[in-house]
């Protein structure tokens, strides 16, 4: 590989002038700069983000940050600014991503905004972009950029990973512009989420919004595949560790325990933000007091709520009611002696952090929604020493899926989490022990470097596969040989699928008549006295004959049921008994009164059981029934269950398009052979040609065809080429 460009919104330094006017910089303390710190470093790398001037002058900013960071600023426009990062990122996506829709702001200025953005960044990386370099993009501030970057550099390798939650299909459809922050994302070669519900939610709303299905997480996109998967991120664990038994949170120790004196001590560390779940852990805290006198004035609860957009309404709301719930516990239960809640309202330095974490006995982690939280990791790693302490976890941080020796709760669930904090007062020794040693084990070996090599991973991966797969692509330097072949060869065949080949999908079946220009293409072809033409589609033959029977080119109907060489007449396979139909149609009709918007196509041999316009999620799980139920009675009768697009199609088993390909291929000496299909069925074709040929798969998918086309648009301008 290249280098590695790192996007985020922020670089991880900020540039300061000190008391004397000289350009300074500060480390950033956001998550995503701490904990690639340690990693970004060992490549040959740029990092591309945001940076405010702060006053300094800009040439020498940029040639600083370049020269001394490896770091690109992005200068923004100061309105753009705001309204991208306070106004859409903040004020909308994370909201609903984190399903506080009824808090989000759905404005067209600030999306506009966050758009301009977006091409900012574009533009600052593709100034720096090399040959071979693999892009890394990284968050929600910039979920159109992939999109963005790939229409402008089509071969680009690009990795997006979603630090926040990505939502349900249901919250994710309230957004306006859905689709384009859809389609933006899927621009990526790798879209990374911390937990396999976030893939979950990510792959559900790509179908139901796009309807891009996927396989095992793959989705394809034309020829190209993007992977969709769950990478949980780790922290520095020896960092942590370490530090917990280092001389600066030694001499730390008294002065916490002078606060603490002999209590139990009970932590809880957070942004102050609204999908932290402050004011419900403040309530069950106090509850927990009022149902448990025996604990009054031997445990207390610090709380540490780091200021966080403290401009917008929601979060000074929150201040105030965090304020307030505070005042009201130690004015509750608080004597001369004891404050049951110390509040810390203020980020804290790392050592004094580390501090905190090595003495607290209970860690309350309690989000109501949190892409990872970091927090509760940092907590088992400073234990890794006295070996004592118990993590209460809300069920909807993306850590619990890792850390499930801790006490996993309902954050919305108050006694939950009252019996969760009774619980872990209460909990021996030996089985803190146990439960800590497990997570430590699995933090140890999977961290924050461990899960970056992961996603570049995937990321190397996915480059090496569009590569090979680029090899196989309709390239300019293939269709020039392809056309110089067909120029020089003088008897040529031509099989052409009809459906999703020469005319994209509909949801009406009858909707798809070609148009004057396709027709104009093949009547150009089928003039040529060198060449056959064969449509060989699964359409029955008479919409073949209406649509395409004026064409002097050979028709074969149903998947080779029948066929009609150009200027002759029908011709038909011999079939088994059609007695199987009606009692197949019984079974269909049934699924289609339980699945909405599916309909039944009766051929003169084959019954095809349509599902393009039913709920993408649905009407896949309607087609593997139907298979099932299907399976005893076709076997009976001499019939295949064939699976297409969005479609399942019972018929004759000897039928299919290779075995009328084959009679056609076998009929005489062919210079030039070229192939085109789709789906499953064409594969068929594929098989049965001899080596020299030429075959086309278009879209995605593995398939048996020699190269691969795009979509419909790149079939029809090879074919106009043919045509001149």
């Amino acid at each position: 590989m290249g280098r590695l460009l790192i996007v985020s919104n922020r670089l991880p330094v900020s540039p300061e002038l000190d008391e004397n006017d000289n350009l300074v910089f500060a480390g950033s303390a956001g998550g995503l700069a701490t904990g690639l710190g340690s990693f970004y470093k060992r490549y040959e790398s740029l990092w591309v983000g945001w940076c405010e001037s702060a006053g300094c002058d800009g040439f020498e900013l940029r040639e600083r940050l370049l020269q001394e960071h490896s770091c690109v600023p992005v200068f923004l426009d100061p309105t753009d600014a705001h309204l991208y990062y306070e106004g859409f990122s903040n004020e909308t996506v994370w909201p609903t991503f984190h399903h506080f829709a009824q808090y989000a702001q759905f404005d067209e200025e600030t999306w506009q905004a966050y758009k301009r953005v977006n091409h900012r960044f574009a533009d600052a990386v593709m100034e720096q972009l090399q040959p071979d370099d693999i892009v890394w993009i990284n968050d929600y501030h910039l979920m159109l950029l992939p999109s963005i970057l790939r229409d402008r550099m089509p071969e680009i390798t690009v990795g997006f990973f979603l630090h926040i939650p990505f939502p349900s299909f249901e919250i994710f459809r309230m957004l306006p512009w859905r689709e384009q922050i859809l389609n933006g994302l899927l621009g990526a070669d790798v879209i990374g989420f911390h937990t396999y519900d976030y893939v979950r939610h990510f792959l559900s709303s790509a179908l139901r919004l796009a309807g891009r299905d996927h396989t095992l997480g793959q989705i394809a996109i034309g020829s190209r595949t993007v992977k969709v998967d769950a990478f949980p991120m780790g922290i520095d664990y020896e960092r942590f560790a370490s530090a917990a038994s280092s001389p600066e949170v030694a001499q730390m120790t008294p002065s916490l325990r002078a606060h603490i004196g002999d209590r139990r001590f009970i932590l809880s560390v957070d942004r102050l933000d609204y999908s932290k779940g402050i004011p419900v852990r403040l309530e069950a805290f106090e509850r927990f007091l009022a149902e448990h006198p025996e604990w009054h004035r031997k445990v207390g609860l610090t709380m540490v709520a780091v200021p966080s957009r403290t401009d917008v309404e929601h979060y000074q709301l929150l201040k105030r009611e965090v304020d307030e719930l505070v005042g009201r516990v130690n004015g509750r239960y608080g004597t001369m002696d004891w404050t049951p809640v110390r509040y810390l309202y203020r980020s804290l330095p790392f050592n004094e952090l580390v501090a905190m974490y090595k003495e607290a006995d209970v860690m309350l982690v309690t989000p109501l929604r949190d892409g990872m939280n970091l927090v509760a990791k940092e907590y088992v790693a400073t234990k890794d020493h006295s070996g004592t302490g118990v993590l209460v976890l809300s069920e909807l941080a993306g850590s619990a899926a890792e850390l499930g020796e801790a006490l996993v709760v309902n954050p919305f669930d108050q006694t939950d989490i009252v019996d969760a904090i009774g619980k872990a007062l209460d909990m021996p020794v030996a089985e803190q022990q146990e439960r800590l040693t497990a997570m430590q084990e699995r933090l140890r070996r999977y961290t924050v470097v461990d899960w970056a090599e992961d996603f570049m991973g995937a990321v190397e991966l996915a480059s090496e596969n569009r590569r090979e797969r680029a090899a196989l692509n309709l390239s300019a330097q293939v269709e020039q040989r392809l056309l110089e072949d067909y120029g020089n060869a003088a008897r040529r065949l031509l099989l052409l699928d009809y459906d999703g080949t020469l005319v994209g999908f509909s949801a009406k079946p009858g909707s798809t008549k070609p148009d004057d220009q396709l027709r104009t293409t093949l009547h150009a072809l089928a003039a040529d006295e060198r060449n056959e033409v064969v449509i060989i589609s699964g359409r029955d033959r008479k919409i073949l004959a209406e649509w395409l029977g004026d064409l002097d080119v050979s028709l074969v109907a149903e998947h080779g049921a029948m066929q009609r060489r150009r200027g002759g007449e029908w011709i038909e396979m011999p079939m088994p008994p059609d007695t199987w139909i009606e009692a197949v149609r019984s079974v269909m009709e049934r699924y289609v009164d339980r699945t909405p918007r599916t309909f039944i196509e009766q051929k003169e041999h084959a019954l095809v059981w349509h599902y393009r316009a039913a709920d993408p999620g649905l009407g896949p799980q309607r087609a593997r029934e139907l298979h099932e139920a299907l399976a005893g009675l076709t076997e009976n009768h001499g019939l295949a269950i064939m699976e297409g697009h969005r479609v399942l199609e019972v018929k004759p088993a000897n039928v299919n398009k290779g075995r009328a390909a084959i009679e056609f291929v076998e009929s005489e000496v062919w210079e030039f052979v070229l192939a085109v299909g789709d789906d499953r069925t064409d594969e068929d074709v594929f098989e049965v040609l001899p080596a020299s040929a030429y075959s086309i798969k278009v879209g995605g998918g593995g398939s048996l065809a020699r190269y691969r086309a795009e979509g419909v648009t790149e079939v029809r301008s090879l074919l106009g080429r043919m045509a001149r």
